[in-house]
């Protein structure tokens, strides 16, 4: 089993990609521990994994909040004695998530501030806060999770597009370039469309259809493991191909 006695840290791991990770690094023997905001929910799946005799613990966090993260990095610590593996898998479309369809300049700044909180500050509040455990460990691996958008740009969601370019790219190359010198390596996955929402299956790709979330969280787990132990400051795109589309049309 690849990751026993390993410790995963995962935010958003209460639904969606997030908790298939959760679920899928237990099976491997790892220490989950599964971060949301949605503390009911939360609550439900930290039972359902435990049931299946998994190792995992439930800690509800805004990552919007930095005393918050640090809260469950204390947790994590207590409960596991180390943090080896974060996943940033927290994130959404500001507009989808306020219902708010509006054009770019008439959008309520504050629905920007969201998603640049939750898509962009979420992750970097994330890595700044457990890298300081793995720097102690002097080992590590943050998996930060992009987008096809902020491969491609998108005039409907500007935040959501800067904000997962910027983890893409800026974010996940420094923290790698930093993190070298203390054996912690850092990549970023980039699905495209994924089924996690039935929207997404009207997305083209070359491959002509969306991804099954475990597609995503099988790379995931790759970059994560000791077999991809030679990665670190690269972006990865699982996007059936969109990107290299010459005519998107949807």
């Amino acid at each position: 089993m690849e990751f026993t006695y390993k410790t995963v840290v995962i935010t958003g791991g209460a639904s969606g990609m997030g908790f298939l990770c959760g679920k899928c690094f237990a099976k491997e023997g790892a220490n989950v521990v599964l971060l949301d905001n949605n503390g009911a929910l939360l609550e439900e799946k930290v039972k359902e994994l435990k049931t299946s005799g998994c190792s995992v613990l439930g800690v509800p966090t805004d990552i919007r909040h930095y005393d918050e993260i640090l809260h469950a990095r204390e947790e994590a610590m207590k409960s596991f004695g180390s943090i080896d593996i974060l996943i940033n898998c927290a994130g959404g479309s500001s507009k989808r998530i306020w219902k708010c369809n509006e054009e770019f300049v008439n959008v309520p700044i504050e629905v920007f501030d969201w998603g640049l909180d939750v898509n962009l500050k979420g992750p970097f509040y994330m890595s700044h806060a457990m890298m300081k455990q793995m720097v102690a460990q002097k080992s590590g691996v943050i998996v930060n999770i992009g987008s096809i958008t902020g491969e491609e740009g998108c005039p409907s969601a500007v935040d959501y597009s800067a904000a997962k370019s910027g983890v893409m790219y800026g974010l996940t190359k420094s923290l790698a370039l930093y993190g070298a010198q203390y054996g912690i390596r850092v990549c970023c996955v980039s699905p495209g469309p994924v089924l996690t929402r039935a929207a997404m299956s009207n997305m083209s790709t070359l491959l002509g259809r969306a991804a099954d979330p475990q597609e995503i969280v099988d790379l995931i787990m790759y970059v994560a493991s000791s077999k991809g132990a030679f990665i670190t400051g690269t972006n990865y795109l699982i996007d059936g191909g969109r990107n290299i589309m010459r005519e998107k049309k949807g």
